[in-house]
Order: structure tokens, then sequence, then C-alpha cells
């Protein structure tokens, strides 16, 4: 069997948190960048409101996506596949926009999606400058000029510094890698809206053709072709990371458009266990290139298809639609609300956090305290966690007002929801 090919996006780092000067080894791990759903909306319910269950999904997804980017855990993408859920959450509100005409909800997605990542890439383009990227950097000037239209409209992959200086060391020299590559999520999501007029045409003709079309095209690119060398690397990298989650995008199409509720109750839980079986067999029999590391599933595109899929199955078949809380939930209504209000912005600027992290750490080494008695913390990969939270949630202040002015609202520093005090005055 082939080795996996590097699509460009699994090049995340994560270093140990101790400096240069006082490591005795560094290690490295390979992980896909996630992101969460662009646009955090949920489809209403049969009385207008908001889909608790798919907004406590949405949820779980981009916090899984933190904790993942920070600990590189090979586990959890097996149990909770956050980039098959969250491309089937969009398809499904996809679907039930497409009421509406095309042109007019496609022109509302983009709408949602770009003013943030224009944001986000000014910034992220600036610091790379100052850090020595430029024109010259790569030896190919026009083409480097003309890649930055990709921050734009990200139809690929924005351009990015593989290394830099890190500020005079000061972060490590693959911060822009690390905080960039993650962005392909953007990219996928944009073709998927795009394409989905003609997803949706297709999926109510041909269902079952149209849902698992993807999932062959991602099994064949990747058996046939994964060792060729291709000269539209770009071209490649897009369809592969299309097809690969296409048919999560589908299946949340067709739930939203009923067909899974005309199929027998039984062959949704009887079939995707079956699939997933598939997927992580195919993960087992892959090559072990470093025994040391447990192999991740997110490196394998076949695998994570196939596993995504089943999974994304089974939750959209129990799919409870909340309109309002379970009792033993209530309580995180607020949190999930916030994530869901700031859903992009937490996925645009969680790895920025998890960068800084690292260099505000470090002078703590040179404390004679905390470097006698409190090494296990200072390498610790949780503390760097939670030095990053705190950093996120004031990026997300700063940044996160551009979502409100994107969806055409008013702009609000801190979108969480206060039910009591509502209530109260409507008792009032």
């Amino acid at each position: 069997m082939s080795a996996p090919i590097d699509l460009g996006r699994t090049r995340d780092t994560v270093r140990l948190r101790i400096p240069a000067a006082l490591r005795q080894g560094q290690w490295q791990e390979q992980g896909q960048g996630h992101g969460p759903e662009p646009e955090p909306e949920a489809p209403q319910g049969r009385k207008g409101g908001r889909d608790r269950y798919l907004d406590l999904l949405r949820a779980l997804a981009l916090f899984r996506v933190v904790l993942y980017h920070n600990f590189v855990w090979f586990w959890l993408p097996l149990v909770f596949p956050s980039m098959g859920v969250m491309f089937a959450l969009a398809g499904s509100l996809m679907a039930r926009s497409l009421s509406r005409p095309a042109l007019g909800v496609i022109r509302g997605r983009l709408r949602r999606l770009l003013p943030p990542m224009w944001l986000f890439g000014a910034v992220m383009i600036a610091l790379q400058i100052r850090d020595g990227w430029g024109p010259d950097s790569e030896g190919h000037p026009t083409w480097w000029w003309a890649k930055l239209g990709f921050w734009i409209l990200p139809l690929s992959t924005p351009p990015y510094a593989d290394e830099l200086s890190g500020f005079h060391h000061l972060v490590e020299q693959s911060w822009a890698a690390q905080i960039i590559v993650p962005l392909w999520y953007l990219r996928a999501y944009l073709w998927y809206v795009l394409l989905s007029p003609l997803m949706l045409r297709a999926l109510r003709r041909f269902p079952l053709v149209t849902l698992f079309t993807p999932l062959a095209l991602v099994i064949v690119m990747n058996t046939f072709f994964a060792e060729q060398e291709f000269i539209w690397y770009r071209v490649w990298e897009t369809a592969n990371d299309f097809a690969m989650f296409g048919s999560c995008w589908i299946l949340g199409m067709a739930h939203q458009e009923g067909l899974l509720k005309k199929i027998p109750q039984y062959v949704v839980p009887s079939v995707a266990p079956l699939i997933m079986v598939a997927g992580f067999w195919y993960l087992q029999t892959r090559p072990v290139i470093d025994p040391t590391v447990a192999t991740d599933i997110e490196a394998w595109p076949i695998a994570q298809a196939l596993w995504s899929l089943g999974f994304v199955a089974l939750l959209l078949h129990v799919s409870p639609s909340w309109e309002q809380w379970p009792r033993l939930l209530e309580r995180w209504n607020g949190l999930v609300s916030l994530l869901n209000a700031r859903a992009v912005s937490v996925y645009l600027w969680h790895q920025v956090a998890l960068v800084v992290a690292i260099p505000l750490i470090d002078p703590l080494w040179s404390v004679p305290f905390f470097y006698d008695n409190l090494q296990w913390l200072l390498a610790s990969q949780w503390f760097t966690l939670l030095v990053a939270i705190p950093l996120l949630g004031l990026l997300v202040l700063t940044f996160g007002w551009v979502e409100d002015v994107a969806a055409k609202r008013s702009p609000r520093l801190f979108p969480y929801p206060r039910r009591q005090r509502g209530r109260r005055r409507a008792a009032d």
C-alpha cells in the first residue's frame, strides 16, 4: 500500500513547551487543521426556533478542534470526527436555504464567510511581512503577488511562509504554517457552497449515486494516483478535500430534505457501523512510518472519509431536534450559544492563541521557583491550553464583531445570552 501524501495542511507542528536552551529533545506530530461551521446558524425546528441539538454538535466540534490542535491526540478524531460533523451540519443548512433563489443564498454565505477571513488575512499578511516574508522569499515574485488573491477568494489555500525568523526566535519558525494551514476548511466550505445547487438537484434525482460519488472519488484518487507527481498540486489538494467530506455534506442535505426518514429505521444503525469498521480496518492496515507514533486517521483520507460518513449518519439518525434544552444541558446554553455566535472567529484565531501562549510561558523557566518546583507544569500542554484560552477570548472580543457586521447585525463584543434578565423584564 502507498504511504500517505502530504496535502499541505498536515504540517501543524507541536513542540515540547520548553525553551530551546533547556530542551534535551524535540518531537513533532502531523495533523489536519480543522474548522467549525463558518455560518453559525441552526435549522429551524417545527415552531421556527433553533435546533439546540445541532448547536450542541457544532460547539462540541469546535471545542474538539482546539483540543486536537493543542494535544494532537490521535484518538480524538475517532471519538468525535469534527470535520465530518461540521460539513454535514453546513450541508443541512445549505439545503434549507436553497428553498430561496440559489444566487442570493450563495451571495449571503460568502458575505458571512469572507469579511472575517479578510480581517484575519490582513493581520496575518502584515505579520509575515514584518517577519521577513515577501515577493522575493519564494523566488517567484509574480506568482507570490498572484497567490495573494486567494486571501480574497479562497478557491485555493491562502499563501503563507513555511519558515520565518520567528520574530528573532520569539516564536516557532513555523508559526505562520501552524496558524494558516487549517484554513483549508474555508476553501472546502467555499467549494461546497458554490456547488450546492447542483448537488441538491442531483440528490433529489439520484439519491444513492449522489451520496456515494464523493466517497468513490476519494478512494480512486488515493488508491491509484496518490504516488504520482501532480503539476497542478493545488487542484489535487482542493479536489481531495472536497471528495473526502463531500458525502458528509450531501448526507446533511439529505437529512434536511427528509430523505433519511423515507428509509426503514433499521437501515442506518445497521449500515453505518459497517462503514465505520471499514474505515477503521483500512486505517489499521496502513504502513507504520514511526512505531513510536500512533497512526492518525487524519493522515489517511480514505479512512477518514469512511469513518466520518458512518459517524455522521448515526448522529443524524438520532437527531432529536431540541427546540429547548433538556434540563441537564440548560446550564450550558450560554457557552454553546456564544460558540455558535462566534464560531468563525474562534476557528480563525485559536491557533494564534496556541502559538502565542508558548513565548508567554517560556520566561517562567527563568524564575527559580518555577524551575525548581514546577517544571512539570511549564512543560505540560494543559498549561499551554490554560494560557491560550483567555488569549483566545481576548482575540474573539477584539475581532469577533466582524461576524455581526457580515451578518448585517448590530455589532456585539460579547454575544452571551442573558435569559434570566430577559425573563425578569418580561415578568415586570
